[in-house]
């Protein structure tokens, strides 16, 4: 079933089934600001306090406005300039404070969004399939050069302490992508997986797992393993139930995981981030050749689906 309402003040669009209920705003980036497991009586998503939001400009500062939900983040995470033209794009790329049109056609909803600075179109196509969120990306390159970019859904997840990681056991080393952080170090640094030593406290420490509010601290690490199964997620072990993404390895060939513990404007909330380029800032990726690209007049396309179910 698919029906309009609205959302802390604002239109969406909610995609309902026995098992899950999806509400996204079309007007603020096409955001999925709730995604509710209606089995289980339990909010996937973190949500923000505000009661009302609102809508950012573009090229907004992604920290002076609402921190929850699944945004989408497209061309680039960290600001930067584009590596082709040299224009700036500005911080968590642009889609995510633009509106998207939408269309309903049967059970899908189509999003579409095209840039106001640069030559792309990007559209996804949203529908249920049983305890399955399902996205079909499609983003199109219309000049006569080629277009690089980074895409992840950057969805803020609900979290405490019963929470945690589950990536494949094969994925044993990371690196932080934070300056300076309390326990991983300097930009660059290697740790093992999941448990590292702490370089604030010398005592081991699970990566898998959260750390309570009170810690006030981030966390951003990628892992350095090729990545060979489209497959993460988060148990919550409180309430036997588990979140899992499934992606194409071949289009979307790295993972990163930011967790909130406190340290940013209070939220307490993590993220596993599949991404086609790294280290969050698209110049870079595009320096190191790990980035995704669309050549001239051409597209790249690509899926994500978000599974509930039980902790099996």
């Amino acid at each position: 079933m698919i029906k309009e309402g609205t959302f802390k003040g604002l239109d969406s669009i909610i995609l309902e089934n026995e098992y899950m209920k999806a509400t996204f705003l079309p007007v603020y980036g096409s955001k999925l600001a709730s995604f509710y497991d209606k089995q289980a009586n339990w909010e996937w998503l973190f949500q923000a306090k505000d009661d009302v939001l609102s809508l950012p400009p573009y090229g907004a500062s992604f920290s002076h406005y609402d921190s929850s939900g699944f945004d989408e983040v497209f061309p680039t995470i960290d600001a930067c300039v584009d590596p082709v033209s040299g224009k700036p794009i500005p911080d968590h790329g642009e889609v995510w404070a633009l509106p998207w049109s939408h269309k309903i056609e049967g059970e899908t909803v189509i999003f579409s969004v095209k840039s106001p600075v640069f030559p792309y179109t990007l559209k996804k196509q949203v529908r249920l399939e049983k305890n399955r969120l399902c996205f079909a990306y499609e983003a199109t390159n219309h000049s006569d050069e080629p277009f690089y970019f980074i895409w992840t859904p950057h969805a803020l997840l609900r979290c405490n302490e019963f929470t945690k990681i589950i990536v494949p056991r094969y994925l044993t080393k990371v690196m932080t992508v934070e300056h300076s952080t309390e326990h991983l170090g300097e930009w660059g640094t290697i740790h093992n997986y999941p448990i590292t030593i702490s370089q604030k406290t010398g005592q081991p420490l699970d990566l898998s797992k959260m750390e309570p509010a009170c810690a006030n601290n981030c966390e951003k690490f990628y892992f350095i393993e090729p990545i060979k199964e489209g497959r993460c997620g988060i148990v919550q072990e409180d309430i036997k139930r588990s979140l899992t993404y499934h992606y194409p390895v071949d289009k979307i060939p790295y993972l990163g995981i930011w967790k909130t513990q406190g340290g940013y404007r209070g939220d307490y909330n993590l993220a596993l981030e599949p991404c086609t380029g790294v280290y969050d800032n698209l110049y870079v990726a595009h320096a190191i050749r790990k980035v995704g690209s669309i050549q001239p007049y051409c597209s790249f396309t690509w899926w994500f689906q978000m599974e509930i179910g039980g902790n099996n």
